[in-house]
Parts: C-alpha cells; sequence; structure tokens
C-alpha cells in the first residue's frame, strides 16, 4: 500500500470494522431465557446487528417502542451486553494487517457508528483499538447521525482531511447514504450484517467488497485515483 497523507479512512463499528453479532446476539438469547422465551439461533439474529437494540428487540419478541415492556427490554439487553461486550467480538480477518499498514504509512483511521459512546469507546478499549483510532464518532456525539452526513463530515474536519478524498466503509444503507451524503468515497461491506431482504447493490456505493481481505487492494486503488486526480487538477 502507498503512502497517501491527507485522507481519511472511516469505518464502520458492528457489521464493518468488528464482529460485534455473537455478543450481540448473547444479550437478545439471555433476555428471551429471562422471558421463559424460546432462545434463537444466530443465524436468524445476525443480520439484526448492525441495527442496534430495537431491531434485536423486533427479531426477538416482534415489538417496537410502543409495547409497555419494550424500556424494560432494551436495558436489560444493554446491561448484558456491556457486562459481555467483547466476550466473543474481534476484528473482522484481514482488518489487523490493514490497520498495521495504514498506521505504518502514517494514514489516519477512525470510526464512525451509530452505537452510542458508553457502549463504543469500551468495547474499542477492549480491542486495544481506541487509542489507535484517529477519531471515534459515536452515534452522540452530535445531535445527528447516520443516514445524515454530520458524523462523517465532523470526523474528516477532526483528523484534518478532506471528505472528497478520503474513504467510509460500512454495512448498512444508511452507511452509504451519509458517505455519498458527505462528498466521500464510500465501500459497502457485504461480509458484514445485511439481511436477505435488504438490496445492497442499489444502495449506490462507489465499490464493494464481499471479504475484508479485499479492503486493503481496493483502499490503495481508490486513494491512487484520487492522487492522480488532483495531480490532474494542479496541471490544469
Amino acid at each position: 500500500m502507498n503512502q497517501h497523507r491527507g485522507h481519511a479512512i472511516l469505518f464502520d463499528l458492528d457489521g464493518t470494522l468488528v464482529d460485534t453479532a455473537q455478543d450481540l446476539a448473547n444479550a437478545l438469547n439471555y433476555l428471551l431465557e429471562t422471558e421463559g422465551e424460546r432462545q434463537l439461533p444466530f443465524e436468524q439474529i445476525r443480520p439484526h446487528a448492525t441495527h442496534g437494540t430495537v431491531a434485536l428487540i423486533k427479531v426477538g419478541f416482534d415489538i417496537d417502542e410502543r409495547d409497555p415492556r419494550f424500556q424494560r427490554f432494551r436495558q436489560t439487553i444493554l446491561d448484558r451486553y456491556l457486562e459481555h461486550i467483547a466476550d466473543e467480538s474481534v476484528l473482522f480477518e484481514g482488518l489487523e494487517p490493514l490497520l498495521e499498514q495504514l498506521e505504518h504509512n502514517g494514514q489516519p483511521w477512525g470510526v464512525v457508528t451509530n452505537k452510542p459512546a458508553f457502549l463504543t469507546q469500551p468495547l474499542l478499549e477492549q480491542l486495544n483499538l481506541w487509542d489507535r483510532a484517529a477519531v471515534v464518532v459515536s452515534g452522540d456525539t452530535l445531535k445527528q447521525s447516520k443516514p445524515d452526513p454530520a458524523p462523517l463530515l465532523y470526523a474528516c474536519e477532526q483528523i484534518g482531511s478532506d471528505p472528497q478524498a478520503s474513504i467510509y466503509i460500512g454495512d448498512a444503507e444508511r452507511d452509504i447514504r451519509a458517505g455519498r451524503a458527505a462528498g466521500m468515497h464510500t465501500i459497502t461491506a457485504h461480509y458484514g450484517y445485511i439481511g436477505q431482504d435488504e438490496q445492497p447493490e442499489n444502495w449506490g456505493a462507489d465499490s464493494e467488497v464481499t471479504h475484508a481481505s479485499q479492503l486493503a487492494p481496493m483502499i490503495d486503488k481508490i486513494l491512487n485515483k484520487i492522487a492522480a486526480k488532483s495531480i490532474n487538477h494542479a496541471h490544469e
């Protein structure tokens, strides 16, 4: 990977940078068990892991925020998840060497997630990623969250990078919408938590990968293209 200073490489968290689905599924199944309900298979829960507690409670109990039990269920899941936030969560395969290469090249990388800060920070700290990230923007860092582009623009501002020369990688439609609205180059992570009823090919991402190991060459290709474009503009 070549050196490209002044660009930000930003990742969504759940389902893009870190494989958190098993710990989230465990928290939901703990709630199901305490409520006397049948636990669900991991494969059924996994596609909903990127969409937070609302989605988990919906798949587990088929209820939403209007149900009087919702807030109690949500608190139980959050408490259980926080206690076991990194029991089984790991970087997706292929991402550790990518992060090491970015850091070796002085290339800043960061996280922009809709996950609230009280969960984002301990997760990243336990995985020894908190101090490595150049910026971390959680779902409640600003008033706006994805699909609003504000968190991505804020992350670029904190790093001092040009959004149009930066990359955002995510596994949900809101990620791609936010990245496009921010003027960033977007990559859909098909290895993430995408449901069968979703149509990521229609999200309008600039690039797509099916495995995290494909990100390194993809990022290099994009940054080379951005660099070539800026050189051409300089000579016009």
